[in-house]
């Protein structure tokens, strides 16, 4: 079986740019999810802290996530997340232990 590739990226909102910023994050969903080798592409909020954003992602190859990343409509999010984000998104990339 090949090994998968997961990744956990986690996205801040200022304060006053919370609701702003979900509405991009949740455009990236849906055309994400159809892309080639995207296995898992969820949207997540913390209950605690409303401005707290983490992608759960999982991709058949780091190529796949390559491509991703090169894609136009999360390039579009990228600028349009500018003076709505705390700081630059944080994306960790992970293998599956067990």
């Amino acid at each position: 079986m090949t090994q998968t590739l997961q990744v956990i990226a986690r996205v801040v909102a200022l304060p006053d740019k919370v609701e702003t910023l979900k509405a991009v994050l949740l455009a990236l969903v849906e055309p994400t999810r159809q892309e080639s080798g995207c296995l898992q592409y969820d949207l997540l909020q913390n209950q605690e802290d409303m401005t707290d954003f983490t992608f759960v992602e999982e991709w058949e190859s780091l190529e796949h996530l390559q491509t991703h990343l090169a894609s136009v409509h999360l390039q579009q999010a990228l600028t349009l997340i500018e003076g709505l984000v705390a700081s630059p998104p944080d994306i960790r990339c992970y293998d599956k232990v067990l």
